[in-house]
């Protein structure tokens, strides 16, 4: 019996393909890597460590995709992953210049190939962890001129994903989406070639000032697949420098910080552990975050609104690191928080805004204006304070901000009016931040829980508050998210792994945001 996990990767003979092979390879699969540029395969194969498995298959031809398929699972008897990363580039090409043959090869390759490689695979992939990643595009959530069927194409693909992901959960089977923006890709280098695109003037509009790295799409890949994003699927990852947060006239990065010689070689990583400040810490998914921190070697500041909950994080975590009362929702006090913070570490490199608060369940016209503004005071005010201060504590080769969102963000629910409201605002500002600060080094990200077994969950259980049979069946993995799961997102998002994520949000949610029918998403929830 083959023991070693195997991933089959479409179009790997491109500059992202291979990317992600060589990456994937590192991580101990097995790659079976296709593509129809046989040279390019061959290429891929000096350049990987070990053998690769190589099939030379033109996608649109849906029987060399059967035969291939075929081969591939009589070979290897089981497929752990697949990456979808094959497609037809954007011709830019006008509404009268765009034929109908035009649309069909590009949705036969970007799309139904897609469908095709599943529905192959699906009998095989009966392995924990199997998971499913379409590379998707940036274009596939923002038109652009002259992009007609490739946009069309790629945001099918992220509805595929997302309909993929709420089917196949019951096999436990997760499909998450990458929407990258602008790669240093062949095909990026092509259209500039041929003067369709001047990335100088790209480069600008770009609040990082650069293209992305292939490895950085392939870093994204490898944490989708992990054990580490077991409870992400139907989740579209952005990956484009905060391109995607720019909504203004002019330039997004000044020439002089434009960073294009780090598309070709990534800036040394630091050394030595990093200073990270963690609000909402002394429990739950705060806690957990904080521990994952810890246990990585970083060091933490810790804050708290619970007088005795701190006691015990001085206790649990050691002198080394910072615990402190703090009430987020007084600006004197978050003030004097970040100044010993300053004195006892001298730098921030990571924000982590997680502490909230939410509505209690009743009518609206029964929640009291100040329980209303408190919440926002809370998560928004407070977030926003904290950040602003951690930011002039961030050395010159810039941080990380991590905010928390919520399910609520996009899918708003009563009573909890004001959470909701709070959590959309939240997601805004990271974006506003991202836009402002990449061409600092900052990257600003927001993470998006779902139902999480927190102490404040656990709670609402024991009020009758809510309905946690019900709620499972809502999930399409049919359970509720542990802490560790968005601790593990946390710290992928505030690592060098994640370092061409830029105004993105992530969500963390089993599937939750993806779930469009009636009825139950999960037949077997837990």
């Amino acid at each position: 019996m083959n023991t070693q996990k195997v991933a089959v990767v479409t179009g790997a003979a491109g500059s992202i393909g291979m990317a992600v092979c060589l990456q994937l390879q590192k991580q101990g699969y097995q790659v079976v890597a296709i593509d129809k540029n046989k040279q390019g395969l061959s290429e891929l194969q000096d350049r990987a460590a070990n053998q690769m498995a190589v099939y030379v298959c033109d996608l649109l031809d849906p029987e060399e995709i059967s035969q291939t398929m075929d081969s591939i699972t009589q070979a290897f008897q089981r497929v752990d992953l697949i990456v979808n990363n094959a497609a037809i580039g954007p011709s830019m090409n006008s509404v009268l210049d765009t034929s109908a043959k035009e649309f069909e090869n590009t949705f036969e390759v970007n799309w139904l190939a897609s469908v095709e490689l599943v529905q192959k695979a699906l009998k095989f992939m009966t392995h924990e962890y199997a998971s499913i990643i379409n590379i998707s595009s940036g274009a596939g959530l923002q038109s652009n001129p002259k992009r007609n069927a490739y946009s069309a194409s790629k945001a099918a693909v992220i509805s595929l994903t997302k309909s993929l992901a709420c089917e196949l959960a019951e096999k436990k089977i997760r499909v998450n989406a990458i929407a990258p923006g602008y790669i240093k890709t062949e095909m990026v280098a092509a259209l500039e070639q041929d003067n369709k695109l001047d990335l100088d003037a790209i480069r600008k509009r770009i609040p990082m000032g650069r293209l992305g790295r292939p490895s950085e799409i392939a870093n994204v890949v490898s944490f989708l697949a992990s054990e580490r994003a077991e409870y992400i699927t139907g989740s579209v990852v952005t990956v484009d420098g905060g391109y995607a947060t720019f909504n203004q006239i002019g330039d997004a990065c000044e020439a002089k910080v434009i960073r294009a010689d780090e598309e070709e070689l990534h800036p040394a990583p630091q050394i030595g552990p990093r200073v990270v400040v963690i609000t909402g810490a002394a429990r739950g998914i705060g806690r957990a975050t904080a521990a994952a921190f810890a246990a990585q070697g970083d060091l933490l500041a810790m804050l708290d609104y619970d007088a005795a909950s701190v006691e015990q994080l001085k206790q649990d975590f050691g002198s080394q690191h910072l615990a402190m009362q703090v009430d987020i929702t007084d600006e004197a006090q978050i003030n004097s928080a970040f100044e010993q913070i300053k004195q006892y570490f001298g730098r921030v490199d990571v924000m982590v805004n997680n502490a909230a608060i939410a509505d209690v369940f009743g009518p609206v016209e029964q929640q009291s204006l100040s329980g209303l503004r408190r919440i926002m005071a809370t998560n928004v005010t407070g977030s926003f304070s904290c950040a602003r201060e951690a930011i002039k504590l961030m050395p010159e080769q810039g941080g990380a901000i991590v905010n928390f969102g919520s399910i609520n963000t996009h899918l708003p629910f009563a009573p909890r009016h004001a959470y909701g409201a709070s959590k959309a605002a939240i997601e805004m500002i990271t974006r506003c931040m991202a836009a402002e600060l990449g061409q600092k080094g900052i990257r600003v990200l927001t993470v998006c829980p779902g139902y999480i077994r927190t102490p404040g969950v656990e709670e609402l259980e024991r009020t009758n508050s809510i309905d946690t049979p019900k709620i499972n069946r809502r999930i399409p993995l049919g359970h509720l998210g542990k802490p560790d799961n968005i601790a593990n997102a946390v710290l992928f998002l505030a690592s060098d792994q994640a370092s061409y994520m830029n105004g993105s949000t992530l969500f963390v949610d089993g599937g939750w945001s993806s779930f469009g029918n009636a009825g139950d998403a999960s037949v077997q929830a837990a």
